[in-house]
């Protein structure tokens, strides 16, 4: 049985979980990794917009809001 794939986009506000890989192209990756976008961060969704709105994030004491689409390629293990 496979384990169940998790998005970052599925989590509740309030969830917390950790990165557990981000499928995007070189570019976008690069720019994530930057933001603290790695591998085994934690990750917490604060909040997200109206609809398919942007989503608010916490990495430790780092808050970035992403865009759905990039939400959707990072897989994540919640906690």
């Amino acid at each position: 049985m496979k384990p169940e794939k998790h998005l970052l986009s599925d989590l509740h506000p309030g969830q917390a979980a950790l990165i557990a890989a981000v499928h995007a192209d070189e570019a976008l990756h690069h720019r994530l990794a930057a933001l603290g976008f790695r591998i085994g961060n934690r990750v917490q969704l604060m909040r997200r917009g109206r609809w398919a709105g942007p989503l608010h994030v916490r990495l430790g004491a780092t808050d970035v809001i992403l865009r759905q689409a990039e939400a959707d390629l990072i897989s994540v293990s919640p906690q």
